[in-house]
């Protein structure tokens, strides 16, 4: 099952047709809005909106654990993210699509980073923090839609928009783009045993990265992202048109060997949790 989380201005899928919906609450409390399950093409989907469906929620108050341990826990086996980004750089004008393989985290720590805790020690690896996999194949369903690839997303807390200053500092520290709502999303995901690929919105130039060094108005982002948002919908109607064959990938085996405290030391709870991310 392919999990779909929509981002800003994405509340719905166009097609989808829908089977049920999971509103029920997980180890982490409830997610940003129930979980729609159906079918959009051929391929059965698990949409959440991140932000709610009324978008109610900032980016530091997304429940990012139960979002991601609701999916899980519905079916999904990988995930695409859709979101909101800012441009770092003039290469990547609004209106771009960008699909990020790295991530660099400058959030403040009020976001819970882990399902891992209390008790129970993992250590996941995110040196490729992306599944290269799922994003192939998102590539080849953009047809004749152009798509940044293997670029850097730089996370920060918001939910302020950046200063100049703070552009150039990303850009030195080998930033492309911009956001608040990817981390520790795809964190998350690696620790949940999910394929995970993030398809970017480029609504504008991040202040300082515009030639006329001038910040833009939300009004004007929101804009950018309405008149993009089809382009992201063809891209999803042409992934879902066949469903995948099967195939092995490392992210689905990524606890293998990352739980350190032996299965017979955890609560009921914490078994119970570790068995849906093992899934």
């Amino acid at each position: 099952m392919l999990g779909i989380i929509g981002g800003t201005g994405l509340y719905k899928l166009e097609g989808l047709v829908e089977e049920r919906r999971v509103a029920e609450p997980t180890p982490f409390g409830n997610p940003s809005s129930p979980i729609t399950i159906g079918k959009l093409g051929a391929t059965q989907v698990a949409f959440l909106a991140r932000h709610g469906l009324h978008h109610e929620y900032l980016p530091s108050e997304i429940n990012y654990r139960a979002n991601l341990f609701a999916l899980k826990a519905a079916g999904a086996t990988e995930l695409l993210s859709v979101s909101a980004v800012g441009s770092l750089q003039r290469e990547y004008p609004p209106g771009s699509l960008v699909l990020p393989n790295q991530f660099i985290d400058l959030t403040k720590g009020i976001r819970a980073p882990s399902f891992f805790g209390n008790g129970l020690v993992g250590h996941i690896a995110t040196g490729q923090p992306t599944c290269a996999r799922l994003e192939s194949r998102v590539l080849a369903a953009s047809d004749d839609v152009e798509i940044f690839s293997k670029k850097t997303y730089a996370c920060v807390e918001g939910p302020r928009l950046g200063t100049a200053a703070e552009t150039r500092m990303l850009t030195t520290l080998g930033g492309n783009i911009v956001g608040m709502t990817n981390l520790p999303e795809a964190f998350l995901a690696r620790e949940a045993q999910l394929c995970y690929a993030s398809l970017c919105i480029v609504t504008d130039y991040d202040s300082g990265a515009a030639e006329d060094g001038a910040a833009t108005e939300v009004d004007a982002i929101l804009a950018e992202y309405a008149r993009s948002i089809n382009k992201v919908q063809t891209i999803l109607r042409a992934l879902t048109a066949a469903e995948p064959a099967p195939a092995a990938c490392a992210c689905r085996t990524s606890l293998r060997a990352a739980v350190l405290t032996p299965d017979e030391r955890l609560t009921a709870e914490q078994r119970a949790m570790m068995k849906v991310l093992r899934a």
